[in-house]
């Protein structure tokens, strides 16, 4: 894999771009601290605007690492901080890139989840030379699945009772991949 670092992506419609720390308001006000949101990720939501501070120095912070692939997600047309994406590290040396994903409820069901991920698999797959990207949901989400569809990833398999949500349920994790050969099959198909 090429280890070169979160580079600026746009779309359409949205930019990616690192995160800044001034960007930690609009997070906080807009998912970071929401209930709504919290329910379909694995932290706990942010109490203060503080703690949101402090999350987004430390990605500032990651960012001198080459190995870290993370954006906050805006609008084009009114430069509104929507939601961000990254890679997870832990697969990385195995050429495995996890994707997480978390945007603010308002901006839920206009097809940004879907055309931010879209982007972030074309840049990793032919910038960074990745093998393979996945993507989790537990399994109290399925729009979170649908995103992953949408963008191209297969349905892989599903963890059973694998994680809690919030309210202390179990719930399964579902899984979804693309390969690199896939992409470039659909991408050349297509």
């Amino acid at each position: 894999m090429n280890f070169i670092g979160t580079k600026q992506l746009e779309t359409e419609r949205l930019i990616l771009r690192k995160a800044t720390f001034n960007d930690a308001i609009d997070a906080f006000n807009n998912w970071c601290s929401s209930d709504v949101v919290s329910k379909y990720v694995m932290w706990e939501k942010h109490k203060s605007l503080e703690e949101t501070k402090l999350v987004y120095s430390k990605w500032m912070d990651a960012y001198k690492e080459m190995d870290t692939f993370r954006w906050v997600v805006l609008l084009k047309e009114t430069k509104e901080l929507i939601g961000s994406i990254d890679v997870s590290k832990k697969f990385l040396n195995f050429g495995t890139c996890e994707i997480g994903y978390c945007y603010g409820e308002k901006f839920w069901n206009h097809g940004s989840a879907t055309e931010t991920f879209k982007r972030v698999i074309e840049f990793l797959f032919e910038e960074v030379d990745a093998d393979i990207i996945v993507g989790e949901h537990m399994s109290n989400n399925p729009a979170s699945g649908k995103v992953m569809m949408k963008a191209g990833l297969k349905y892989e398999t599903k963890l059973r009772c694998r994680v809690n949500d919030k309210f202390g349920e179990k719930n399964d994790l579902i899984v979804y991949s693309i390969t690199k050969g896939e992409y470039y099959k659909e991408k050349c198909n297509g």
